[in-house]
């Protein structure tokens, strides 16, 4: 399975990116982690741009497409998504029968330093991938207090979260098949 692994979160060191990292440590070998980290090459969404779509859009929506699933971490930022994860999203929902998300089998998790574990952004989330058509899975990860969460080796240190993690992308790899049979 060839996972794309999309941050919402800019910042180099960020947990959600940890996080992603921590899929592609603890993945086997039957499974492609590829990371998508170029949010902040994407213009503002504007619907006049649309018909001459941006370089950068063009190459996350063949991203998108060449995957077999995808998996979304993403930081809460006042009680929501990242704005530049809304903004990407904007893009690659159009046009909307055309979108590379439809029917694409998808997960988000999420990490933050607080106590909640970006609940409310992967809910928000979760909300605006079904709106654009992606068959979303609803296991949560949520990983709060995210300074703490990672040992030195690049995994999660709790346990019971690494099994969730691996739930996650067992079922998206379940789904992946489905579809393709």
């Amino acid at each position: 399975m060839r996972l794309l692994a999309i941050s919402g979160s800019l910042r180099r060191s960020s947990y959600n990116r940890a996080l992603l990292d921590a899929v592609a440590a603890e993945s086997g070998p039957d499974i492609e982690v590829v990371f998508w980290n170029e949010l902040e090459r994407i213009p503002a969404y504007n619907e006049d741009a649309e018909v001459q779509q941006p370089e950068s859009v063009a190459a996350l929506k063949d991203e998108i497409a060449r995957a077999d699933a995808v998996l979304f971490a993403t930081p809460e930022y006042n009680g929501s998504i990242p704005g530049a994860l809304k903004n990407a999203l904007d893009w690659i929902s159009r046009p909307f029968a055309e979108n590379p998300l439809r029917d694409k089998p998808v997960a988000v998790i999420g990490a933050s330093q607080g106590a909640f574990g970006a609940l409310w952004a992967q809910a928000e989330l979760r909300k605006i991938l079904r709106t654009i058509g992606a068959s979303v899975d609803d296991n949560e990860l949520a990983v709060a207090n995210a300074q703490d969460a990672f040992a030195p080796v690049g995994i999660l240190r709790d346990p019971r979260q690494r099994a969730a993690l691996t739930s996650i992308v067992e079922a998206l790899s379940y789904r992946t098949r489905r579809r393709a049979a």
